[in-house]
């Protein structure tokens, strides 16, 4: 039967975020429905109110959800209810990429995540009006009470783990160390440079570490971000707007990096990010700017250097391998993920994306449930 609840609703472009009163129907076929316990904020959710990506609206977004399970369908085979879950990204799990492991890559990627249905083009929430809200963001849509989630994207963790800091695992978190770990295979001994020390570009700081990079650089404009790299594992910080970063990456590396990942969506940094790669180079581009953004590089310098630019969505991970392994560092003490998390109960949800948006917080993490 279905379910009432609170849903954080954005009825119009840039709009905020409004508890509304809504109802979710019961699981149907492989799917399961999640009381939600918390759920992280990414830049996603705002790039999506805001129209960047033209999710239609009203919408209800939030796609780092975290919870347990309350129901499942009849077709789900290894999930149960009061299993501890973490949500992530949507795929089919029949087009060749997914089919070859590459899930993140799937042709339907954009239809699961962003179209606001499922994919017969149903809902699964009404208002209190009884009128359909869209859903499904990322397979999940977890700024609400309950969400429904696909046995695909519903990723069973340790019970002993804290529920309530693992969502940002099926998204941000998962895309900087997947990233490091899964797409550039960062080797013991490199050299490392994150562009951007928001959550994504530290989760690569640590992932780096992790992987034994013995230069690990990162740049940013905010002296505190910068101070918390050194923290989580940087061995070097470069304030942009202070000093030339492409220099001075050149100078401490001796020539360039050997690896690089681009997070904050803006081109003349990706530029930069090109420019300081060393002989044979690779940098990941995982900020997303505004559908159309171009970007230009020196293709000269590209040729002759044997350089690679990759795009990386969700760290090129199988988040049902990868989320238990990230949480398992996490328990070991090697991936302090929670330092960059501030709760924010769900009445404050608006307040939550401002200090996002405005740098104040790294990681804002909705509490729920």
């Amino acid at each position: 039967m279905s379910q009432h609840m609170r849903a954080a609703v954005v009825r119009e472009k840039g709009g905020e975020f409004k508890l509304e009163e809504a109802s979710i129907r019961e699981p149907q076929d492989d799917e399961v429905r999640v009381q939600i316990v918390a759920t992280g904020m990414c830049h996603t959710d705002m790039i999506c109110r805001d129209q960047m990506y033209p999710v239609p609206l009203p919408s209800v977004f939030g796609h780092e959800g975290s919870g347990i399970i309350e129901s499942v369908g009849p077709n789900v085979k290894n999930l149960k209810k009061g299993d501890h879950v973490v949500l992530s990204f949507g795929y089919c799990n029949h087009c060749t990429p997914c089919t070859t492991g590459h899930t993140t890559y799937c042709n339907e990627f954009y239809e699961r995540n962003f179209s606001g249905a499922d994919e017969e083009g149903n809902n699964a929430l009404t208002d209190a009006e009884n009128q359909p809200l869209h859903d499904h963001f990322f397979a999940q849509s977890s700024f609400a009470e309950y969400a429904i989630s696909r046995e695909s994207n519903t990723v069973k963790v340790d019970p002993s783990a804290p529920i309530e800091l693992l969502g940002p695992l099926g998204c941000g978190i998962q895309t900087g160390a997947g990233a490091v770990i899964n797409s550039l295979q960062v080797r013991p001994g490199s050299t490392f440079v994150a562009y951007g020390g928001g959550a994504v570009g530290l989760s690569a700081i640590m992932a780096a570490r992790v992987c034994g990079a013995s230069t690990i650089i990162v740049t940013d404009v905010v002296d505190s971000r910068l101070t918390l790299a050194l923290e989580l594992g940087a061995t070097h910080t470069i304030n942009s707007l202070k000093e030339d970063p492409v220099a001075r990456i050149k100078d401490i590396t001796g020539g360039g990096a050997d690896f690089a990942i681009e997070s904050t969506g803006r081109p003349e940094v990706l530029r930069q990010g090109i420019d300081a790669l060393g002989k044979m180079g690779t940098i990941g581009v995982v900020g997303a700017p505004a559908l159309g953004t171009d970007s230009t590089f020196d293709v000269n310098d590209l040729l002759l250097g044997g350089k690679s630019i990759r795009g990386i969505v969700e760290g090129d991970s199988i988040a049902q391998e990868f989320i238990p392994k990230l949480v398992q560092l996490y328990q070991q003490g090697r991936f302090p993920f929670d330092k960059l998390i501030k709760f924010y109960p769900f009445e404050q949800i608006n307040e939550a994306a401002k200090d996002s948006e405005q740098g104040v917080t790294l990681k804002p993490v909705i509490r729920i449930g």
